[in-house]
Order: structure tokens, then sequence, then C-alpha cells
């Protein structure tokens, strides 16, 4: 990284020959691979003394187990000696170590972070994630709105060209820029397979927050259509001429095309019946149901935090992560479900709502999900009359 520097003067008007003019550089550098923040600073030619100073001033205020490679950071010398350290991982994430006196004193910089409630459009021409492109967001909303209709849609199956989808969706900014999506209140998906889907979020008296339809049945279904917010499917439910083992069999599940690594989500509320390697199956969880259901996913690369023989897991839980062990040809899930131990196919499945809204809240459900409808609303109204501009700004 190339280094700044600049020559100032220490005061206005015409100095003396005795006196010195006053010196400041700029040094800009970043972390790099098995660098220290304290050995970044040794090799930006920052006095010993003053290495010890900064680390002393940073200690209680900056995690340095946390710094990571590509993190930058600024010294600006007057005279030769530190005045001002900054370092920064993120828009949001900035610590400055300034001269107070004779000793330097450490902060984490205030940033100012506003949440907004914005429209989001979107309209499906090749995938998901070149429609947000398209719209100007940032990919991420993808895996929102994957989640927001996990119970209703596979985003890789079910998909089709022409497909449009709509959120209203909390977004943290600062300085213009958005840093992250926060949660979707309302979504509507209109699907040329999957029909037309629109969803609110509401807030339970007990604080849990879920989704419903517009008459205030549940969103949310007792198993998700896939285990995987994003993955496409390399092998179906029946019989198959096996790639390893050379001759035709029954194939007991749903193969999807994964990297290693790729979060797997429980389906349904469950227990780990089991969560090991199974020979080759490669390392396997197996979850219990209610109702004689159980679900098994293989060929994991690892597991999720805690998951144990025995162990409550709930819907959306990340239980582990995909990979490639076993008998296995490449990166892939092996998705296994069984009805009262006979093993079913899971694509076919139909499974029913979770509980409806209490009668005594669909009044006020009612209500907000009205409001909020109406914002969802507005952008197809602008849209047909074909006005531009941004879309009507979303009540804080």
């Amino acid at each position: 990284m190339k280094t700044a520097s600049f020559l100032c003067l220490a005061a206005l008007g015409v100095a003396s020959t005795s006196e010195a003019a006053t010196h400041f550089e700029i040094k800009n550098r970043r972390i790099e691979p098995r660098q220290t923040l304290a050995g970044a600073l040794h090799d930006a030619a920052l006095p010993d003394e003053q290495v010890t100073a900064v680390i002393a001033a940073l200690e209680g205020v900056f995690d340095f187990r946390k710094s990571r490679v590509g993190d930058q950071f600024r010294l600006v010398m007057k005279n030769g000696e530190l005045d001002f350290f900054d370092y920064r991982q993120s828009t949001v994430d900035e610590w400055q170590v300034r001269r107070d006196g004779e000793k330097y004193v450490g902060s984490k910089r205030s940033i100012e972070v506003e949440k907004q409630v914005s429209l989001v459009s979107l309209e499906i021409n090749s995938s998901l994630y070149e429609a947000t492109l398209a719209a100007g967001e940032d990919p991420s909303i993808g895996l929102v709105l994957s989640d927001v209709f996990a119970w209703d849609i596979d985003f890789y199956r079910d998909v089709r060209k022409g497909d449009r989808a709509k959120a209203l969706v909390e977004k943290f900014v600062s300085k213009g820029r958005v840093l992250r999506y926060g949660e979707v209140l309302a979504a509507t998906y209109e699907g040329g397979l999957v029909g037309n889907k629109r969803v609110f979020r509401y807030v339970l008296p007990n604080g849990e927050a879920n989704f419903f339809q517009e008459d205030g049945a549940s969103a949310k279904k007792t198993f998700l259509k896939s285990p995987l917010k994003y993955a496409h499917i390399t092998s179906s439910f029946g019989s198959r001429f096996h790639p390893v083992l050379q001759y035709v069999k029954n194939h007991n599940g749903v193969d999807y095309g994964t990297p290693i690594g790729t979060p797997v989500w429980a389906v349904a509320d469950g227990t780990v019946v089991s969560a090991g390697n199974a020979g080759a199956a490669g390392n396997m969880v197996v979850l219990r149901h209610a109702n004689g259901m159980e679900t098994q996913y293989m060929h994991l690369s690892r597991f999720g935090d805690g998951v144990r023989s025995g162990q409550r897991v709930r819907q959306k839980q990340v239980i582990a992560y995909s990979g490639n062990t076993g008998r296995s040809t490449g990166p892939h899930l092996h998705f296994g479900l069984k009805r009262n131990g006979a093993y079913a196919n899971p694509l076919t499945q139909k499974f029913p709502r979770a509980d409806p809204l209490p009668k005594e809240l669909t009044a006020d459900f009612l209500a907000k999900a009205h409001d909020m409808a109406q914002q969802l609303d507005a952008v197809s109204v602008a849209a047909v009359a074909g006005k531009a501009g941004p879309p009507p700004a979303a009540a804080k």
C-alpha cells in the first residue's frame, strides 16, 4: 500500500529561522496474511514504544483476536510521532486511538445507522440472484425471501421466468449505503408454477414473530419444502443407476448438488436420533418428528453446534453442513424421508399448515396486514400508471 504524505506550516505568517516546520505524514496499510496488528504497526515503521502505546490503548476496546486479513488502518504522524490511529473493518466497525497530552486513548467510533423500511420489487428472468442484481439490490435479499417462503417455494425447482416478487423490508443504512437487510414485514410472490403467495409478519403477545396469510392462516407448515435455501437436484427419488456401485438400485431420497459447507436446515421440529459417521452415508444426522416421520441428512462435512443424540431441534435450525463424505462422487446432500418406517418421496409430500392466529388476535392482525398490503400494492399501481421515481416510504 502506498504511503501518502504532506507538509504544512505550524502557524500562519512568517516563521523565524529558529522555528521548525511541522511535518505530517499519513500511512495507509492493510493487515496482511499471518500478520498481527502489532506486527503490522512494526512493519509500518512505527517506533516500538508507540506500538506498545497503541496496543495498550485498545485493550478492552478492541478484541485483537478478531483482527482479519484485509482490515484497513491509518497512521497520522506528526514530526515522527503518532498523533492519530484508526482501524476499520467495515462501514460500521471502526476504532481509533487519539493522542491526549502525554498519553493515548482508544475508543470505538460511533457510526450513525438508520433503519428504513423500503419496497423491493423483483422480476425473475433467469434466477432470483440475477433478479436482485437487476433491481439494484444486494443478492442477500434473495436469501431473506427464500427464508420467508421456505414452506411453499423451492427457489431452485419452483421458479419460472416471468415470476415476480415484492417485499416490504427493513434496511439498515449508513452514509447512503445499505449495510444489511433486517426483517421482511410483508412479501408477495406471483409464480407461474406455485401461484400467488402473500404473507405478513406478525409479532405474537409472547414476542415470537411468525408469518401469516391475509386471512390469518399460518404461512408456516410442519415441514419445509427443502433442507437447503438454494440447491439443485442432481438425483431424484426412485430407481437409478448407481454412479459408484455401477448397477441399478433404489435411491431412497433426493440428492442436492451444493458446495461443501452449505448450511443444512432441519425441515421440521424434532429430536436427533443419531449424529455421526454411518459408513457409505458418510457423516449423517437422523431426526425423528411427530406422526411417525423421520428425516435423514447424509454426506455431511460437519455437524451443527451441539447437535447430538437426544437433542431437540427446531425447524430451520442449522443442524449440519453439506459435504462429500462416505460413498459419494462429489459434494452434495442426500436427503431422505420416512413415513412409519418406509421411505417416501420428499418432493411429493403434502404437509399441513401450523395453527392459525388465535381468534382474539385476528382483528389486530387484519388491520396491520391491511396497511402493509396497501404499501405492497402501491408499487403495482405506480408501475401500471407508468410513473417513475422511488417507491413510497413506509411508516416506521
